[in-house]
């Protein structure tokens, strides 16, 4: 019964059918190919001398058995570029070490903190988070961090809003605060 449960699903066993229908073919292909070679020009034969000896007997059945099977011999002149298969064993060891290897390229990113600080202008007047984050990380006891989270807020002159009037271009400046960040 356990015999059974090892019986290959129906799309590999057609596989495997056409692919033995397609070795087949190509086996019987060079028999039919040298019987029609060997066929004579004339219908009617030469006659064999009497003095000349039989034919040697020969060493190798001529059949498409014995062709197939030297065809599975010579499988590597036929099929040069079969990959070799590795045992279960060896492909869970590469695929561990594989796993192992893409974890300790990954940065140890420990904890996500909350706060605000604000990013500074930079010499190309962007905003400066990363300066931030690190600022941020590092009052909770961390040494650098990367920016999660940012906000941004208009600060306006106070006098510009006391007088009633709408605030002008120069009067009011985006700042950029970092809110959340990744700290190690």
């Amino acid at each position: 019964m356990s015999d059974l449960t090892n019986l290959p699903s129906g799309a590999t066993r057609s596989c495997i059918f056409a692919t033995l229908a397609t070795l087949i073919i190509a086996a019987a292909a060079p028999c039919v190919w040298s019987q029609v070679a060997q066929s004579p020009a004339s219908p009617i034969a030469p006659a064999v001398a009497p003095d000349q000896p039989a034919a040697p007997p020969l060493s190798e059945n001529p059949g498409l058995i014995n062709e197939i099977g030297k065809l599975f011999k010579k499988s590597t002149s036929i099929f040069p570029a079969l990959p070799s298969f590795k045992s279960p064993g060896q492909t869970i060891d590469d695929l561990n070490a594989s796993a192992k290897g893409a974890t300790d390229a990954l940065p140890q990113l420990t904890t996500m903190v909350k706060g605000r600080m604000a990013c500074p202008v930079a010499a190309n007047g962007a905003p400066d988070c990363k300066t931030a984050s690190d600022r941020l990380c590092q009052s909770k006891g961390f040494k650098e961090g990367k920016s999660l989270d940012t906000d941004a807020a208009q600060s306006c002159n106070p006098k510009a809003l006391l007088s009633g009037r709408k605030p002008e271009e120069g009067d009011c400046k985006t700042e950029n605060y970092v809110t959340r960040a990744l700290c190690q």
